[in-house]
């Protein structure tokens, strides 16, 4: 048996931000979910409708990995990452860190985890490994899957080889903090910057404030565009409000973030964003309700009161995202 000594396995509401912090806490660096959420621009919006999905998925960040890339290089850290096709070295990419004192973050398909309470495919999940022996690893993982869990070694290999949508080949990172680290509150500022910049100007209309406009504009029909609208409808909500998402599509955390925020930067922008995520998260969390109302119901009416907020989101969010690119 191998177990790194030290590592607080704290789960908290996201995948990505629960795995970083295991990782950064060992290292010494101490932040909370919100911030490390906002300190890696982590929030952003996607449409996705493609042929064969059975609904379409609403997503509230940006793509996996992407939000951890873009941490370590905003606090200059030393992201080492790993992938392979070989069973056998995707193996040893996480046994020698371990073997060697560090935990070991992993991107997987969570739908092969012993422990996962809904056995849907998602290829953008993350978690840290902090122990191993003959047949069993030790994980931590969100706080609503457990935070310190365990799955077979074989569940995890194939968790890990699985191919499809945002899937990685046997992905594994670690996270070095430097002898002398940037001061994290300096980089805040430049973090809500790109964030809203990145979400004003999305290439595709799918993506950012025009994401949720189009949004907005398909929800009267989700009722006829549903596979199964009494499963797809309320899994949908569902998975807005507790998919790992901290609640209100990400919106929450964000709130989060941007409050910590003026604690440390008295900046009238950064009180108005906040403000104005503050309200976003309430209006998130009512499009979620009415969704799931709708399919529980079959109730379209539901779904053009879902759009409208969302066509109003769309412009609260554009709104907000406008004066923080100012800061």
């Amino acid at each position: 048996m191998a177990i790194v000594e030290g590592v607080e396995a704290r789960g908290t509401h996201h995948c990505e931000t629960t795995a970083l912090g295991v990782l950064l806490r060992h290292e010494g660096l101490d932040l909370s979910e919100p911030m490390l959420f906002g300190l890696g621009s982590g929030l952003s919006f996607v449409y996705w409708d493609a042929k064969g999905m059975p609904f379409p998925f609403l997503g509230g960040r940006v793509r996996p990995f992407e939000l951890t890339r873009n941490l370590a290089d905003r606090l200059g850290l030393t992201l080492t990452t790993e992938e392979t096709t070989s069973p056998r070295k995707a193996w040893q990419n996480v046994a020698a860190p371990i073997d060697a004192g560090r935990p070991v973050g992993l991107q997987l398909d969570s739908y092969h985890l012993d422990y996962f309470r809904s056995a849907v495919h998602f290829g953008g999940h993350v978690v840290a490994m902090y122990g191993y022996d003959e047949h069993d690893v030790h994980l931590v993982d969100t706080e609503q899957q457990g935070g310190a869990v365990r799955t077979s070694r074989a569940s995890l290999a194939r968790a890990r080889a699985e191919r499809g949508p945002m899937t990685a080949r046997n992905r594994s990172f670690t996270i070095t903090v430097p002898p002398r680290p940037l001061a994290w509150q300096d980089r805040i500022v430049p973090a809500v910057r790109a964030c809203a910049d990145a979400f004003l100007a999305a290439p595709i209309a799918n993506l950012g404030w025009r994401g949720i406009e189009k949004a907005g504009a398909k929800a009267p029909g989700w009722l006829e565009r549903a596979g199964d609208p009494g499963r797809d409808l309320p899994q949908a909500a569902l998975l807005m409000e507790k998919g790992g998402t901290g609640g209100a599509l990400f919106r929450a955390l964000y709130r989060d973030f941007l409050g910590e925020c003026t604690e440390l930067i008295g900046h009238h922008g950064l009180r108005a964003g906040h403000r104005m995520y503050g309200e976003a998260a309430v209006l998130w969390t009512q499009v979620s309700e009415l969704i799931a109302k709708a399919g529980e119901r079959g109730d379209a009416g539901c779904l053009r009161q879902a759009g409208a907020i969302l066509r109003d989101l769309s412009r609260l969010e554009k709104d907000a995202m406008q004066v923080l690119s100012r800061l």
